[in-house]
């Protein structure tokens, strides 16, 4: 039986959005006015077309039944615990308090010197701080949970006082157990919740938001020739039977986010094909986070005019995702990003 899949295109933004919705021409994406969209493309594991939203009617029954189940989720406006989707995108500043890091390892792990950049990312306007201490760059070995919780105690301790949205990067039920503890907020698993039998049980004890987020394999062995079917759709379906798996244990709150993983068990076209159409993922209904930060698919495209912080990259992947409606950008370089935000939207969204 042909499963489709719906992917919501060509977006307007700003003025020209909110006369499109007015006119009845367009629809906003989560209830936003300040973009939206007159087409959607129809995606199946053997072709694609595009429709406009006013030919949605004459579509097959099946079809159009589909179509209009996946636009309610679209169109549904994103709620989450202590988070503001009003202003859009969030930026979530990384905080790597580790030695081997792929970008930044050893640079901020010694003293209180994760807990100075952390206060400086929220100058600078992030919302979210991630912070992580165990690197899971590909080739990066496992560590023991002694010695991933003494490199982020001492931080997370410091940082409760200012009562900041905080998400904690880790695999591990332990540690993710004492980050609730420490008032935590959300959990980043860049295992999918697959690498410890435990973590859902942890979930569901302490009802914490997270973050479902996609992989191949583990850090040693995720970019060994990574292959898929159909990337962006296989990636859809990991992410609908991981939800379905969670309800049925119990999970029932909607606080849960999606990161399509960039990087983790894909090669550079799965990297840009799901970077491309990462719009076909709102109809699950959840808000999107996109780690495009500094990451190798960057040199990959560059080649020559490829540079250590890879900031260029990493700015134009993030506009274009804003263009598509992601709501959460992971990023290193807070300051420029949100420089560069600021400019754009200013221009596209007069």
């Amino acid at each position: 039986m042909t499963k489709y899949y719906t992917r919501a295109c060509n977006f307007y933004y700003g003025k020209i959005s909110k006369e499109k919705i007015k006119d009845k021409t367009a629809i906003p994406l989560n209830k936003n006015n300040l973009i939206s969209f007159d087409t959607i493309e129809i995606i199946t594991r053997n072709y694609k077309k595009k429709i406009n939203i006013k030919d949605i009617e004459s579509q097959n029954l099946k079809l159009k039944k589909k179509i209009k189940s996946d636009l309610k989720l679209i169109l549904k406006k994103r709620k989450f615990k202590k988070l503001n989707f009003s202003n859009l995108p969030i930026l979530m500043g990384i905080v790597n308090l580790t030695p081997d890091s792929f970008s930044d390892g050893g640079r901020y792990n010694k003293k209180s010197l994760g807990y100075f950049h952390a206060k400086s990312l929220i100058k600078m306007g992030c919302k979210i701080l991630d912070i992580g201490g165990e690197s899971t760059r590909p080739g990066a070995n496992n560590i023991r949970e002694k010695i991933e919780w003494k490199r982020i105690n001492p931080t997370l301790k410091k940082l409760k006082k200012f009562k900041f949205f905080i998400s904690l990067d880790t695999r591990k039920s332990q540690i993710m157990e004492k980050g609730i503890k420490n008032k935590i907020n959300l959990i980043n698993d860049v295992s999918g919740l697959s690498y410890d039998s435990k973590t859902i049980n942890i979930l569901k004890k302490y009802n914490i938001p997270f973050v479902i987020h996609h992989t191949r394999g583990n850090p040693k062995t995720m970019q060994k020739n990574p292959s898929y079917k159909n990337v962006l759709l296989d990636i859809y379906d990991f992410f609908e039977k991981k939800i379905k798996e969670l309800r049925s244990k119990g999970i029932k709150h909607n606080n849960i986010i999606l990161d399509p993983g960039i990087g983790f068990g894909k090669n550079l076209k799965h990297n840009i094909t799901l970077i491309s159409d990462i719009s076909i993922f709102h109809s699950l209904g959840f808000p999107i986070m996109l780690g495009i930060s500094r990451k190798k698919f960057i040199k990959d495209l560059s080649g020559n005019n490829d540079s250590n912080e890879r900031l260029g990259g990493t700015i134009s992947s993030s506009l274009h995702a804003i263009t598509q409606g992601v709501q959460i950008l992971r990023v290193h370089d807070v300051n420029e990003v949100n420089q560069s935000i600021k400019v754009f939207k200013s221009i596209k969204y007069k």
